[in-house]
């Protein structure tokens, strides 16, 4: 007990507390009584602390998420609280901005607040809002309950009540969220949400939704009716669980129309394409690493559906099968021969979501294994260069082929009939193919270095990168294989060449001879400046080039068009957040008169050049990010990730509220940045060249897009995001979102608007920030589906 005055009298075993007025009129240390978690503020307090009974008057006190106020509070030995004259609010006012008043009402501690007849006052006024009675969690932790439903009308589906249902704290490890809607004209929704937690274990959550859509008048021409699901579930195993292994998570599985009709963000409804992964990985004494994954791939633009199940990968740690444990002398060559093993198997099926489950699913099924053994070596050359020497043997496993004929027979389809046709059999059965490749490089690194004395530039450096290298692989295709085959191809007898392995799931062997040699040129410019920013050295290194390479070969093994097409690759990075690049390609043969068909003839023979442009292109990126009220960029990579989101990440399982506000970020306003503004710009323009008739047509493409997005803190108070972009090929605004946010001190005010697209629609929402009293709220809106 705290107070300016205290009476203690020891022979009632009564204390009395009590504030001091000053000369001023203003009352000062008024009492504070706090027992356990327990604190009480008030005018005056009479404490028996035999009894442990208390009467105090004009007190406030906090109860879980919210505040207490009374006009006389009588204090049981139980630590049960009566109170008369009360009011509960959430807001931490001595004067609160609303609150619910009541008569009467009882406290029990840790569990709820019982009242009787209570209404609601905002600022002072009385509202018609009236219940009968009130209860009010107190509980600290979970708490299960009823979840209130928003209520609202809908211009397609009618009136409607969504998102209510139940919690369930199921322990404080994993809790359950079944919400549901319903609607006047039909449609309805179930929503299970299933949240798990461990920690320092694992972490994750599952979603269930089935809905049943109708939208419009039955037997009207706008009337559909569509019955949807999505499952998800997310799982993530936490590093210090098992370092040597790891269990994952990704599953993400819609119906076709799901998004259409229940998105729960904008992103959702723009979305076509899903995947899912679940994946398990381990290792053995770090030498030895084995992956198990299952995955799918759907686009329900198309209707298309892919499932591999299962994906193993098995790899071997580099070893040295020539090396001696223990090291004596200088190491000889063929002591850097390395070799490294890797094996894959895969069953994957290929089909449309409503053929996924017929009875003819299991002849979709494309598998196969293929092992991998490549062996290296890398030796010093003449002190300078580096010579690498390498094998590479690939191995696949198949238990179906294929075998190709012509037959005369009639092909019936439902809009021809066709005489004679390339028919393709399916051979069950084991089958191996076996192919290999040699390949030699030989690299080194030249500096040039240009110096000066006097300005603010120290040095430029040229690092120019040549590279030369061989390979050659046989031609599989040779009947002395027997990976290849012929067959007729048409009515008229002209012979084809196919792979027996061609529909396997890691292919085949490659047809034809190949022995090429190829070059490689690369370039690197940087410059060094002096610097008043860098305390240390003085300097500060700028790239001027960061990569130039031309790069082309020579197939010995061809018969003709020896020479490959030379490419010309280069890309800088100027004032950190503009990224350049270019890109050509030149052909050193001529084309025919049409200017599609290359022919063995050089461009110096013809036309006394030695390269013929085919086309280019010149891009660029800048990413501007400014924020303050400095005007300073800034640029954060893709790799990196400041410490606050590191700390959010990390206790994001174990606190639901931080878990939202890493997993939902737009769902939250950040008032501590006066203004931000983020602008992302590409550029790409496309240069071919074509030449009927052997005349030089240029075809230029230009492709631009621009986005942006923002917010500005117009007060204290007030704050406006953005987020917009420009289509430059249809000439019109891309997908633009307005978001208005005012923070009234336990109230916030929203307003969300999308002017323009297919999610046109706006939304105005006033409710108390506490969660408790989460849907004490006004909203209006009007949904993109109302259209």
């Amino acid at each position: 007990l705290k107070a300016d005055y205290i009476e203690p009298d020891f022979n009632t075993n009564v204390i009395y507390a009590t504030g001091l007025t000053d000369s001023l009129g203003k009352t000062t240390g008024q009492p504070v009584f706090t027992e356990n978690d327990q604190s009480f503020r008030s005018k005056a307090m009479t404490y028996n602390f035999k009894t442990r009974k208390g009467v105090i008057q004009s007190v406030i006190t906090k109860e879980g998420e919210g505040y207490l106020h009374g006009q006389r509070v009588k204090k049981m030995s139980d630590n049960t609280i009566n109170i008369q004259g009360g009011k509960y609010t959430t807001c931490n006012l001595d004067h609160p901005h609303f609150e619910f008043r009541f008569n009467k009402s009882k406290v029990i501690p840790d569990n709820k607040i019982i009242t009787g007849p209570a209404h609601l006052v905002i600022e002072g006024v009385s509202t018609p809002l009236f219940i009968p009675f009130g209860l009010f969690p107190n509980k600290k932790g979970q708490k299960s309950g009823v979840i209130i439903p928003t209520y609202g009308e809908s211009t397609n589906r009618g009136f409607y009540f969504e998102n209510g249902g139940y919690y369930w704290a199921i322990s404080d490890y994993m809790d359950l969220e079944m919400l549901g809607d319903i609607y006047t004209r039909g449609s309805w929704a179930l929503k299970p949400n299933f949240r798990y937690v461990k920690r320092y274990k694992y972490s994750g959550n599952m979603n269930l939704n089935i809905a049943h859509n109708m939208t419009g008048d039955r037997g009207a021409p706008d009337f559909s009716e569509n019955k949807d699901f999505s499952i998800r579930w997310s799982h993530r195993q936490d590093p210090k669980a098992r370092p040597n292994s790891n269990f994952s998570a990704n599953v993400n599985i819609v119906s076709n129309s799901y998004n259409k009709y229940n998105p729960t963000s904008t992103a959702n409804y723009l979305s076509n394409q899903f995947q899912s992964s679940i994946s398990y990985q381990t290792n053995f004494d770090q030498k030895y690493y084995l992956t198990l994954n299952a995955s799918h791939n759907q686009n329900t633009l198309n209707k298309s559906v892919s499932v591999t199940l299962p994906s193993i990968t098995f790899t071997a740690n580099r070893f040295y099968p020539f090396r001696a444990k223990k090291q004596v002398g200088t190491l000889k060559w063929y002591e850097n021969i390395t070799v490294n093993y890797s094996a894959n198997a895969e069953n994957r099926v290929n089909t449309y979501d409503s053929l996924l489950f017929d009875n003819k699913w299991a002849s979709r099924m494309t598998n196969g294994v293929k092992h991998s053994i490549p062996i290296s070596s890398s030796i010093k050359v003449l002190k300078y260069f580096t010579l690498t020497n390498s094998i590479s043997l690939t191995e696949r496993w198949y238990y179906k082929t294929i075998r190709k004929n012509w037959t005369n027979d009639s092909l019936f389809t439902a809009t021809d009939t066709t005489v004679g046709y390339v028919r393709e059999d399916t051979i069950d059965g084991f089958a191996a193919s076996h192919d290999f490749s040699l390949s030699s490089s030989l690299n080194t690194r030249l500096y040039g270095m240009l110096s000066f004395k006097k300005g603010p530039i120290l040095a430029i450096r040229h690092v120019f990168s040549p590279s030369l290298s061989f390979s050659w692989r046989p031609d599989f295709s040779d009947p002395w294989w027997g990976y290849y085959k012929t067959y007729q191809k048409d009515a008229n007898g002209t012979i084809g060449t196919y792979s027996i392995f061609e529909r396997g799931i890691y292919g085949g062997p490659s047809s034809g001879k190949s022995g090429s040699i190829s070059f490689s040129l690369s370039n690197n410019l940087e410059m060094k400046v002096r610097s008043r920013k860098d305390t240390i050295t003085g300097t500060k290194k700028i790239k001027l080039i960061e990569n130039f390479t031309i790069s082309g070969s020579y197939n010995l093994a061809a018969d003709s068009l020896k020479w490959s097409k030379i490419t010309m690759n280069g890309r800088t990075t100027l004032f950190k957040n503009l990224t350049l690049n270019y890109r050509s390609s030149w052909d050193p043969y001529v084309l025919d008169s049409t200017g599609k068909r290359r022919l063995n003839k050089l461009e110096w023979d013809v036309n006394r050049r030695l390269f013929r442009l085919e086309n280019t292109n010149w891009s660029f990126a800048l990413t501007w990010n400014l924020k303050g009220g400095s005007g300073k960029g800034t640029k954060k990579g893709n790799d990196q990730e400041n410490e606050t989101d590191a700390r959010r990440r990390e206790l994001a399982p174990d606190d639901p509220e931080l878990a939202d506000i890493y997993y939902n970020p737009d769902n939250y306003v950040n008032f501590n940045v006066p203004w931000s503004l983020n602008i992302s710009y590409s550029f790409s323009h496309t240069s071919t060249h074509t030449y009927p008739n052997y005349e030089d047509v240029n075809t230029k493409k230009l492709i631009q897009s621009l986005s942006f997005s923002g917010d500005v803190s117009l007060t204290p108070k007030w704050k406006v995001s953005f987020t917009s972009g420009y289509d430059f090929e249809n000439k019109k605004i891309n997908y633009t979102s307005i978001n208005i946010f005012r923070d009234l001190h336990c109230w916030e005010m929203r307003f969300n608007w999308i002017p323009i697209g297919a999610m046109k629609s706006w939304n105005f929402q006033i409710n108390v920030k506490s969660s408790i009293l989460q849907d004490l709220k006004l909203t209006k809106k009007k949904d993109f589906r109302d259209r």
